[in-house]
C-alpha cells in the first residue's frame, strides 16, 4: 500500500503546466480536473469504507438521533423536539425513517448520503484551485478527522453545513458563477443550522461586494440573489415552524436562547481545543484535558494554511480564493468561539472544510519542494507527519465508538428494569440525565414541562430523588457501563384485606409524597430536575 507522502507525490504529476486557454494548455488542465475528479471519488468512498469499519453500524441511535428519528412512526413514540432544533436532519432520514426502523439500513444510507456530500462539496473548486489536485486531498485532509469519521453514518447536521459550505463558496467563487450551485448550497447549510447559513452568508455578500474581481461581467446581482436566495430557502421552514409552534421568530429564538444556556459574550476557545479528543459534548468542559499528541490538528493546519497563502502568493498567483475560503471558516466558527457557552468537536467541522483547502494547498507545495531537491529528510518527516495524523484519528474514532456503544447500551439495561418494576408503555419518565433517550427506549415519553402529576418513574444517574420522591423505592441498574444509575419507581399500595381496596395512607405521608412543583412552572424549574437539555 502506498504511503500517504507518495500519494501526495503522485498528486503533484497531476499538476496542468500553465498555458493559454485553448490548445494544449487547455487539455492538460481538462486531464488534470479529470484526474482530479477520479481521486475525489475514491476519496470519498474510501471515507465511507473507512467510517463503516471504525464505527459499528449497529451502533444504537444516540440521544439527538432518536429525537430526528422520533418524527417518524417507525421510531416512535415521538420525542420532544426543542426550539434549537431544525427539520433538516429529518428531511435527510425521511427515506428510510419513513418506512423501516432498521438501525443498520439507516446508517447505511446516512454513509451514502455522507461520501456524495463530501464529493459534491469539494468537487466545485476543481476549476478554481491552480492544482486540482489539491481539492482531493483536501478532501482526504477534512475526511480524516475522527470528528468527520465518526459522524459520516450519524443524524446529525454538521457534517453537511460543513459540505454545503465548501460546495456554496466554490460555486461563489466560479469564473462563471454556479448560481444554483450557490443557493442550494446554502440551503443545505441554513436548513440544518440557520446560524450556520447567516455565518457563511455574510462574507459572501461582503465578498460580492467589496471584491472587484466579482463584480465584473454584470455578476454582481447574479452572486447577491444567490446568496439571498439560498438563506431565505433554507430559513423559510424554520420560519413557518416558529409562527406555528411558537408563536412566533423572537418567541423561538428567546427559548432557543434558554435552551442553550444563554447565548453571551464569551471565549471558549480552550473548551473547544478540551473537545478534540472528546467528549461529544463538552458542557460543562471543567476538569477535562486533552492529549498533547492530539493537537496536532491544530498545529498542523494553520502551519498548512499559512503555508498554501505563501506558495500561492510567491508564485504571483490570485490568493483571493483562498482567503475567502479562510474568512468565511473563521465567520462560521466564530459564533461557536464567542457566544455558545459550551463546545463540541462537531461545531467547528464547516471551519475545517473550508480551511482544508489552502491547508492542502500548502501541503502540495512541501512536497513539490521536496521533490524538487530531492530531500528525503523533509520527505520522512512529512511522512511521519501524515502517518502519525492518521494514526492518531483512528485511534480517536475507534475510542469513541466504542465508548457510544457500551454507554448506550446502558438505556436498554435501565428500560428492561423499569419493565421489572412495573413500568409499562404508556408511561412518563423524568431524571436528571439522558432522560429522553432512556423514555424513547423504554417505550415512555418526557413531559416539555413539569407537570403537578406525579411521572411513572424517576431515573437518576449520581442523584438523589426530590422530596415529593424520597419514599419511592429505588433499584440501582446492575452490569451499566457509566455508574450510578437508579430507578426510582413509586411504592405499591398495600391492599386492605377482603376489599380489594388500597389502604389509604396517613396524611403526613400522603403530604411527604406530593409533588412540590407549582401548576404553572418556569423554564428554569423544569431543568431543576428533568434533563431536556438538547445534544445537538
Amino acid at each position: 500500500m502506498s504511503s500517504p507522502e507518495a500519494m501526495i507525490s503522485a498528486a503533484e504529476t497531476q499538476q496542468p503546466p500553465p498555458g493559454p486557454a485553448d490548445g494544449p494548455g487547455r487539455m492538460n488542465t481538462d486531464r488534470a480536473v479529470a484526474s482530479a475528479q477520479r481521486m475525489l471519488w475514491i476519496v470519498a468512498a474510501g471515507f465511507c469504507l473507512l467510517s463503516a469499519v471504525l464505527v459499528p453500524l449497529t451502533l444504537r441511535l444516540g440521544w439527538d438521533e432518536l429525537v430526528y428519528a422520533s418524527r417518524f412512526g417507525p421510531y416512535g413514540p415521538a420525542t420532544p423536539f426543542s426550539a434549537p432544533r431544525t427539520r433538516g436532519v429529518p428531511l435527510l432520514l425521511a427515506p428510510i425513517a419513513s418506512w423501516s426502523n432498521s438501525t443498520v439500513l439507516l446508517r447505511v444510507w446516512l454513509l451514502l448520503l455522507a461520501g456524495g456530500a463530501l464529493w459534491l462539496g469539494f468537487r466545485p473548486w476543481l476549476r478554481i484551485v491552480r492544482r486540482p489536485a489539491a481539492v482531493w486531498v483536501a478532501a482526504g485532509l477534512y475526511g480524516s478527522l475522527w470528528i468527520t469519521l465518526f459522524y459520516a453514518g450519524s443524524a446529525m447536521p454538521n457534517h453537511y453545513t460543513a459540505t454545503g459550505a465548501t460546495a456554496a463558496v466554490g460555486c461563489f467563487l466560479a469564473p462563471r458563477p454556479r448560481y444554483a450551485g450557490v443557493a442550494a448550497g446554502l440551503a443545505m447549510v441554513t436548513l440544518m443550522r440557520p446560524n450556520d447559513g447567516v455565518a457563511v452568508a455574510v462574507p459572501l455578500l461582503l465578498a460580492a461586494l467589496l471584491m472587484p474581481t466579482l463584480r465584473g461581467h454584470g455578476r454582481l446581482r447574479g452572486r447577491l440573489s444567490a446568496v439571498a436566495a439560498g438563506l431565505v430557502a433554507g430559513a423559510l421552514p424554520w420560519i413557518v415552524e416558529a409562527e406555528v409552534r411558537f408563536g412566533g421568530v423572537r418567541n423561538r429564538l428567546a427559548e432557543a436562547d434558554e435552551v442553550q444556556g444563554g447565548l453571551r459574550a464569551v471565549f471558549t476557545l480552550g473548551a473547544h481545543l478540551t473537545a478534540l479528543d472528546g467528549p461529544l459534548l463538552c458542557r460543562p468542559c471543567t476538569g477535562d484535558s486533552v492529549r498533547l499528541p492530539v493537537t496536532e490538528w491544530w498545529v498542523l493546519l494553520p502551519l498548512l494554511v499559512g503555508l498554501g497563502l505563501w506558495a500561492e502568493r510567491r508564485a504571483r498567483r490570485s490568493t483571493a480564493p483562498l482567503w475567502l475560503a479562510v474568512a468565511v471558516a473563521v465567520a462560521a466558527a466564530a459564533p461557536y468561539l464567542f457566544l455558545v457557552p459550551y463546545a463540541a468537536p462537531r461545531f467547528l467541522l464547516p471551519a475545517y472544510a473550508l480551511l482544508a483547502l489552502p491547508a492542502a494547498v500548502g501541503l502540495l507545495a512541501v512536497v513539490r519542494r521536496a521533490r524538487a531537491r530531492r530531500s528525503l529528510p523533509t520527505a520522512a518527516v512529512l511522512t511521519l507527519a501524515l502517518l502519525g495524523h492518521v494514526g492518531i484519528q483512528v485511534d480517536l474514532v475507534h475510542t469513541h465508538a466504542s465508548i457510544q456503544q457500551r454507554a448506550r447500551g446502558d438505556w436498554k439495561r435501565i428500560a428492561a428494569v423499569l419493565r421489572e418494576h412495573g413500568v409499562h408503555p404508556p408511561c412518563v419518565l423524568a431524571g436528571n440525565t439522558s432522560t429522553i433517550p432512556i423514555a424513547h427506549t423504554a417505550g415512555c415519553t418526557v413531559s416539555e414541562t413539569v407537570s403537578p402529576a406525579r411521572p411513572s418513574a424517576l431515573v437518576l444517574r449520581l442523584g438523589k430523588p426530590p422530596r415529593w420522591a424520597r419514599d419511592w423505592q429505588r433499584f440501582p441498574v446492575p452490569n451499566s457501563y457509566s455508574p450510578g444509575w437508579m430507578v426510582v419507581v413509586p411504592r405499591q399500595p398495600t391492599m386492605r384485606p377482603g376489599t380489594g381496596r388500597a389502604i389509604r395512607p396517613p396524611r403526613s405521608i400522603a403530604a411527604r409524597t406530593a409533588p412540590e412543583v407549582p401548576s404553572r412552572p418556569g423554564p428554569g424549574m423544569e431543568r431543576a430536575w428533568l434533563d431536556l437539555l438538547p445534544r445537538e
